[in-house]
């Protein structure tokens, strides 16, 4: 059997957020894995999650629709590479499906500059509640700034407020 692949985040190319927080990992797993449960909390309002499926295996698919304040959506598909069960999944959009390439972004898209990047969140028990990390992983520095710019810490840091805030009424 295979050991988890280790992440070892690179501050030139990644951005990390580490939180503990006060809900099980049980809930936070739930709320990352069942589309119903992430809808609600997986963007900043006034920013809305419409859709969601969820294929809860290494090659399977992870889409989302994102809406904007002004009704604007923005759909994202990507693949999952790792899922240990309420431990780590780990998913990129340069990865369509079935571990098919995806098509290049138009330099103009709503990617901002991110272009594709690949997420990772692990979750791991702290006592009664969570120690929480995400990460972005990119392809070069320029990629990795524009993510920052554009409110990686800020945007995934109140997605996780929400998911939190979330997750104690699923209780």
């Amino acid at each position: 059997m295979s050991r988890p692949f280790v992440y070892i985040p690179d501050p030139a190319l990644d951005l990390v957020l580490t939180r503990t927080v006060d809900v099980p990992p049980a809930l936070v797993w739930k709320a990352w894995t069942v589309p119903k449960h992430l809808m609600p909390w997986f963007c900043p309002l006034p920013w809305k999650t419409v859709e969601c499926e969820i294929d809860l295996r290494p090659g399977g698919r992870f889409h989302t629709v994102m809406q904007s304040p002004e009704g604007e959506k923005f759909p994202n598909v990507g693949c999952y590479l790792e899922v240990i069960e309420g431990e780590r999944l780990a998913w990129t959009d340069a990865l369509l499906p079935g571990y098919r390439p995806a098509p290049a972004a138009a330099p103009d898209s709503a990617s901002h500059g991110v272009g594709p990047f690949t997420a990772v969140i692990t979750i791991a028990k702290h006592g009664k509640g969570t120690n929480y990390t995400a990460m972005a992983l990119h392809s070069d520095e320029a990629r990795r700034k524009a993510h920052e710019a554009m409110g990686f810490h800020q945007g995934w840091g109140t997605a996780l407020d929400q998911l939190v805030a979330y997750a104690q009424t699923m209780a």
